[in-house]
């Protein structure tokens, strides 16, 4: 236990001080704030103009923009955005200790390497329940300052909404984590892990689904995959989740969207860990 905190509390440094995750953070808030908010008030404010506003009613765009929407709006992005950056993330915390050469050091001084990278892992999840409410407080803020601006009620969603909103926000955002970490681990290359990361969250599922209707028993398998559990789950939580919104699906109910998430997360942070304990560092 003495190890496992001393690799969390050196892993917290390491990512605190380095840029490349404040970059990860700081495009994150910008594509939330922007996606969630400023596109939608501008369709808003502008009337029947946009293509936005003909497809939704504007009292449903203000709807959208209060602060009871937020346990809703604020992990719409999180399948595909939010999911590509959090996989980008784990990619580069595990596969750049490779390519510095820190793993190699960490492991021949310090504790065994089960104790080691558990500390990655743990820091890892605590980036993402605090990134998650990080991005709830920033909505709410964002929210209640548009309530006032356009003489609405300021109504709080409940605590309830709250943790579930949270909830299937850190969900879906650590089963991509721990997907960048299986990767960062296979590769052993920064750049090549988060290379195969974005192609498999943008590119490869979306390809899959795309040809699952012509392909007799194809569905059977892209119906489960990682992308599809993470759109059910956030697609689960709207009343009326849009099929604009990129990455949100309804394919699967939301008790099994959890199962299969929880599954994958499992399974990608076992085996990346069977590996690490297993692979020669040279």
């Amino acid at each position: 236990m003495t190890g496992l905190l001393a690799g969390v509390r050196a892993e917290l440094l390491r990512l605190r001080r380095w840029p490349a995750v404040w970059v990860l953070i700081g495009v994150w808030f910008a594509l939330d704030l922007a996606f969630v908010y400023v596109f939608n008030y501008t369709a808003y404010r502008t009337g029947n103009g946009s293509a936005v506003a003909d497809a939704v009613p504007r009292t449903q765009l203000l709807a959208n923009l209060m602060p009871g929407a937020v346990p809703v709006a604020a992990v719409q992005g999180t399948p595909l955005f939010g999911g590509a950056i959090l996989m980008i993330l784990g990619a580069l915390t595990v596969g750049s200790g490779f390519g510095w050469g820190t793993w190699k050091t960490v492991l021949t001084q310090g504790p065994g390497r089960g104790t080691a990278f558990g500390g990655t892992l743990v820091v890892l999840a605590l980036t993402v329940v605090g990134l998650v409410l990080a991005t709830f407080a920033l909505d709410l803020g964002v929210a209640s300052v548009l309530a006032v601006v356009e003489h609405q009620p300021v109504a709080f969603p409940s605590i309830a909404e709250l943790a579930r909103g949270w909830g299937t926000g850190s969900l879906v955002l650590g089963m991509w984590a721990a997907a960048g970490v299986l990767i960062g681990v296979l590769t052993r290359s920064p750049a090549i892990a988060v290379g195969l990361g974005l192609v498999w969250a943008l590119v490869v599922e979306n390809l899959l689904r795309g040809v699952s209707s012509l392909i007799s028993g194809l569905a059977v398998v892209t119906d489960h995959l990682p992308g599809t559990a993470a759109g059910s789950l956030v697609g689960a939580l709207g009343e009326n989740p849009g099929e604009s919104t990129p990455g949100v699906q309804t394919i699967l109910a939301g008790g099994t969207a959890i199962g299969f998430l929880l599954g994958y997360l499992v399974l990608f942070a076992t085996v990346g860990l069977a590996l690490m304990r297993r692979r020669d560092l040279q």
